[in-house]
């Protein structure tokens, strides 16, 4: 039973801790370094990763985000692990489990000194698999995760393009947590209202055209 609720309870954990962790930030965002405590719309997660907030203080959030990002990270590569089985084409099931789980081991290493680093790599992985798993999607019947689907790939484009463009970058923090909130819900849709069947009559379906 746990093993069944093992990926749900990671993913709780781990947004507790990074809830505790920002009410433990000193202060200062990209709007005003002078500010007091975590401003939701104008502080990017990876900021309670650094060793000193940005109003120059030791964050005192660190550890609760450096544990926070630990267990999401886990969790989310247990996702691509077991969502791979439910895929019957053997090729993209590697490509999935190995481009998502590769993905999460970067991700967590962003709250290292090499940050802008791993967030490239962990960003090109994670397009990659949730690609794959969109299109396996777009074969099947499961008309809701459709639509969830494309609204993940649709927000995951425009942080990635904002991030390196540097257009718009007043609303990336807003957008970050957006994203991350929708991938969550993407991630247990998946896991608990999918089964092979659906994709073996996605494959099925493919062949027969």
């Amino acid at each position: 039973m746990i093993r069944k609720h093992l990926i749900l309870i990671g993913i709780i954990i781990a947004l507790s801790l990074l809830l505790i962790s920002t009410l433990n930030y000193p202060g200062g965002s990209q709007a005003d370094l002078n500010s007091k405590g975590f401003d939701w719309k104008n502080n990017y997660l990876c900021n309670l990763f650094d060793i000193k907030a940005m109003n120059g203080t030791t964050n005192l959030a660190r550890p609760w985000a450096v544990a926070g990002m630990f267990f999401l990270c886990l969790s989310a590569a247990l996702f691509f692990l077991d969502f791979s089985k439910k895929i019957p084409d053997k090729s993209s099931s590697r490509i999935i489990r190995y481009s998502g789980g590769g993905s999460m081991v970067f991700a967590f290493l962003t709250v290292t000194p090499y940050h802008d680093l791993m967030v490239t790599l962990a960003n090109t992985l994670a397009l990659v698999s949730l690609f794959y798993i969109t299109v396996f999607i777009f074969r099947s019947k499961l008309s809701t995760l459709k639509i969830l689907s494309v609204a993940c790939l649709l927000i995951a484009y425009a942080c990635t393009y904002i991030y390196y463009s540097g257009y718009y970058l007043e609303f990336l923090p807003i957008l970050q947590k957006v994203d991350l909130l929708f991938i969550v819900t993407w991630m247990l849709g998946l896991m608990y209202f999918t089964n092979e069947a659906d994709f073996i009559i996605a494959k099925n379906n493919t062949s027969s055209q």
